[in-house]
């Protein structure tokens, strides 16, 4: 697959949303490569200052920390900036998190994209990208297509980015934006901020003899490395030709938890004692198998560069190597 600057002009301006974020600082990176003037935005929440600190300093590139809630702040972003499409990656992605606070992925997720998506008609913006997940269909079973499978969420974050496709879905067939939509699977590499591998690796470094798994490590998930998420999102925003589109990503084969333990452990702390729980899922909500059907990304030209444990050796590298 070529990644060239059919993606872009050096005339386009990129909003990236949650762009300090472990997918959208990645996201930017490639977007600037491609000749995009980028102005990201992030509460912070999630995201990390570090994981953009090399940009700063570019003439085309500009952070403002700026919770998407604040209405009257993204007005003026957007009369100031004047962006040509946003790529929307903006949420609360920590699963967990949702049980403790049953209000944060509504706020974080849900609202922050009606409220853009008002926005970007008040500003004529036509083109949006926006960051789903695997977590809309729940516990479906069989490899689950795009246009097939119950939407049945069985977490907070699943459920709130169902309803944010739903209103995704009438902006771009009433108002015109044209909107892309790809629903990610579990995603991994350097700058994440959670997730079984960053998790496995703060744990064996707080205490190198001993790693705890939640759940029974059985769980078995396809992986994707960030790189080749950004080649999906970049190559779907370029070829897809409908006013409103949605595609899977995902990674080829399976790795269970037990696996991603085992590598950790070899490559952090060889020896500690791996123990397990007695549940088949790490949290309330956690989906302990899904598998996509990618045949209509994979019809525009994109497939995975790597294998679901490949990825995950990857990213344990790269952590490793650039400090989280």
């Amino acid at each position: 697959m070529s990644l060239n600057r059919s993606y872009g002009a050096a005339d386009m301006h990129a909003l990236v949303t949650g762009g300090a974020g472990f997918i959208g600082s990645h996201l930017c990176d490639r977007l600037l490569a491609l000749g995009y003037r980028v102005t990201a935005i992030d509460n912070l929440h999630l995201g990390r200052m570090r994981n953009i600190d090399h940009l700063q300093g570019r003439t085309d590139f500009r952070f403002q920390k700026l919770d998407m809630l604040d209405r009257e702040g993204m007005d003026q972003l957007f009369a100031t900036d004047r962006p040509d499409a946003v790529f929307h990656l903006a949420a609360n992605s920590d699963i967990a998190a949702g049980n403790t606070n049953t209000e944060l992925d509504l706020q974080l997720n849900q609202l922050t994209t009606t409220t853009l998506l008002a926005i970007m008609r008040k500003h004529g913006v036509g083109r949006l990208f926006f960051a789903s997940t695997s977590a809309v269909f729940g516990e479906a079973e069989g490899n689950i297509h795009e246009d097939h499978g119950p939407l049945q969420p069985i977490s907070f974050y699943g459920a709130s980015k169902l309803a944010a496709e739903a209103y995704l879905s009438v902006y771009a067939l009433s108002f015109g934006i044209k909107t892309l939509v790809l629903r990610f699977p579990n995603v991994v590499g350097e700058r994440s901020t959670h997730g079984a591998i960053y998790d496995f690796i703060n744990r064996l470094k707080a205490n190198p003899t001993r790693l705890q798994v939640l759940g029974n490590g059985r769980q078995t998930k396809p992986y994707l490395y960030v790189g080749d998420l950004v080649d999906a999102i970049l190559l779907a925003w370029d070829k897809a030709p409908g006013p409103y589109e949605v595609f899977h990503a995902s990674g080829i084969g399976e790795t269970s938890v037990r696996d991603i333990a085992e590598i950790v452990v070899s490559k952090v702390a060889a020896g500690a004692a791996i123990e397990y729980g007695s549940e088949d899922r790490g949290w309330l909500g956690d989906v302990p198998r899904f598998s996509y059907d990618i045949s209509r990304l994979v019809t525009l030209g994109w497939a995975p560069k790597r294998k679901s444990t490949e990825a995950v050796e990857l990213a344990v590298e790269r952590i490793l190597a650039n400090g989280f």
